[in-house]
């Protein structure tokens, strides 16, 4: 079958299969930025002694984790708009990418929190540092750093998970596939397409995750 494979028409689709790899690189960059952001609010909540303050960052990562990404995509697309909140659909594609990763990105984060030895947390307090200031400049910055492989793991699962957006008319590397497939009743071209521009994002992010073990290895670093 792939022998058969039309690379002229793949050629003819270049500029629009270019503009989604653009597209999917600027989505996943976006959402994954936002899922930091939420995941470092969301571990440090469920980490501090308040209950009223810890559930609710609990009961979100419970509640995304336990539910498809695709689920969570059609509640914002369907049910924000009920609601009077009227937003483009590449907001609300980056939005749903953004809380699906961060549960994710949490845990991840929390896994490298509960490895730190527990001095650090008493020394810390014992100078009279606030929990935000120990969370700052104290805790985070190490717990963050043997996290790095597997948030750029994560990472890949949110580029792949970003061709689901394509469910939602958001022009990226899938949707542009599906319209190869639409226009020229080819879908072996538009999925080897599509399927090709994620190989090359992935191998960059693995590329990536490769350097980073190998400059974490590096002898004399702490």
């Amino acid at each position: 079958m792939l022998g058969n494979l039309n690379i002229r028409v793949i050629a003819d689709y270049f500029p629009a299969l270019w503009q989604g790899f653009l597209n999917t690189l600027m989505l996943s960059g976006l959402g994954f930025a936002g899922a930091m952001i939420l995941g470092i609010i969301a571990c440090a909540l469920t980490i501090q002694p308040l209950r009223w303050l810890r559930a609710p960052a609990i009961a979100y990562v419970d509640c995304i984790r336990a539910t498809p990404l695709l689920a969570q995509l059609y509640f914002l697309y369907f049910g924000l708009p009920r609601l009077g909140i009227l937003l483009p659909e590449i907001v609300i594609g980056i939005i749903a990418l953004a809380l699906n990763s961060g549960a994710y990105v949490a845990e991840i984060i929390r896994s490298g929190i509960l490895a730190i030895p527990r001095g650090q947390f008493e020394a810390s307090m014992s100078s009279g540092f606030t929990y935000l200031q120990r969370m700052r400049f104290i805790i985070l910055p190490q717990a963050i750093r043997p996290t790095i492989s597997p948030l750029i793991g994560q990472a890949i699962v949110l580029v792949k998970d970003s061709s689901l957006l394509s469910l939602i008319s958001v022009v990226e590397l899938a949707r542009v596939g599906q319209q190869i497939a639409l226009d020229r009743f080819m879908p072996v071209e538009g999925l080897a397409a599509t399927a090709a521009g994620f190989l090359i994002i992935y191998y960059l992010l693995k590329a990536l995750a490769g350097f980073w073990s190998r400059f974490d290895r590096v002898p004399g670093r702490s």
